[in-house]
């Protein structure tokens, strides 16, 4: 049986460089190849002219760049731009560039799908198939990056990256970890740390370990001020509560002393955006270096939710901001073609078989 050859996106430079000494080469090597894959797009070793021949055959005969296949790319009017990205098996994720005056933004997805179900996103809708390799999570950047033109020194396209795409990623933590790793390296992306924003539904254990294990900004996704409500939105809020989640915030903050936490907090009509939410929501986070996304709902076919008005939105900003908290409202980006945030669904294989729960709501919205 022949053996399988490595997939050289899928290793972080300190992997690389265990890579390469395993095959007898010095750890330089592992730099050198670096550059050629992040900095210059390369995947044909053939293309490596700085390196020896003997050494292009041997990877040739056991390594491989192989970056995931883009499927179609959609630009809305606004300049947002969707990648549909393939996969094996008949799945597929999504990944959506948002293009700003000062800034560009990619959202980059961890899983095919999500097994957390959280009622108001999308793609809780598709059910969960599986992780996404490290390979297929930096691809994702790679190909936005060839795409836009991004250069790491002269053109910088990319000057953040948010895993807030389809999927949970600390569930996803061991590949989720050396992607980021490469979107931080100089021999990679060369994004600053604080660039760098992973967003959790709430996985108290994972915070704790992600605090270990890589200097990234750290997102969390609230949606409500106290547990009786956020358990109907964010399930997982029965095994990890409002208190708990706090706790690993600040714990999170304890070994970043500069830093602050994002929370996220999707705006539902008559759900979570009347003025006690948001007094509410003074008193939990009055204490903690924080700052508040406010995100106006984006609809999709079944939901039972709807965006709150601007008047709704613009009241609950304005109470929260003169209680001394810092607030944003994210403006709706990419929605002409479903690339908004909470509207990403890929195609996914559904393993937990949650989107046959959805089918007959769907189908009436369509009906309708």
């Amino acid at each position: 049986m022949e053996t399988p050859r490595v997939n050289l996106m899928n290793l972080d430079r300190e992997g690389l460089e265990r890579f390469f000494e395993s095959i007898g080469e010095k750890r330089f090597r592992a730099h050198q190849a670096m550059k050629w894959i992040y900095h210059h797009g390369v995947t044909d070793f053939a293309a490596m002219t700085d390196v020896g021949k003997a050494l292009r055959a041997k990877l040739e005969a056991g390594a491989e760049i192989r970056p995931p296949k883009v499927l179609f790319q959609k630009v809305s009017t606004d300049g947002t731009t969707k990648w549909l990205i393939e996969l094996d098996g008949g799945n597929a994720v999504e990944t959506v560039y948002i293009p700003e005056p000062t800034r560009g933004t990619l959202c980059v997805s961890s899983q095919v799908g999500c097994s957390l179900n959280c009622t108001f996103c999308s793609t809780a809708t598709q059910g969960f198939n599986r992780n996404l390799s490290t390979a297929e999570i930096i691809g994702q950047v790679w190909i936005a990056a060839r795409a836009l033109g991004h250069d790491a020194k002269d053109n910088r396209r990319l000057t953040n990256v948010v895993m807030m795409g389809m999927g949970e990623p600390l569930l996803n933590f061991d590949n989720v970890v050396p992607a980021m790793n490469l979107m931080r390296d100089d021999l990679g992306f060369g994004l600053a740390n604080k660039r760098v924003t992973l967003s959790t539904a709430g996985l108290v254990p994972g915070i704790d370990k992600l605090s270990q294990a890589c200097d990234v900004s750290l997102a969390v996704s609230l949606h409500a001020p106290n547990d009786a409500l956020r358990e109907t939105l964010v399930p997982l809020n029965k095994k990890y509560p409002i208190a708990e989640l706090m706790a690993a915030c600040q714990r999170y903050l304890k070994t970043r002393p500069r830093a602050s936490v994002t929370f996220e907090y999707t705006l539902m009509k008559g759900v979570n955006d009347a003025p006690e939410h948001a007094r509410a929501l003074v008193k939990l986070l009055r204490r903690l270096p924080s700052k508040l996304n406010l995100i106006p709902f984006n609809p999709f076919p079944g939901t039972r939710y709807e965006r709150s008005d601007e008047d709704a939105i613009r009241r609950f900003q304005t109470i929260v901001m003169e209680a001394g908290l810092i607030a944003t409202v994210r403006r709706t980006r990419g929605d002409d073609i479903d690339a908004a945030c909470g509207q990403l669904v890929g195609n996914v294989l559904d393993r937990t078989r949650r989107s046959s729960l959805y089918k007959p709501a769907v189908a009436m919205e369509m009906r309708a």
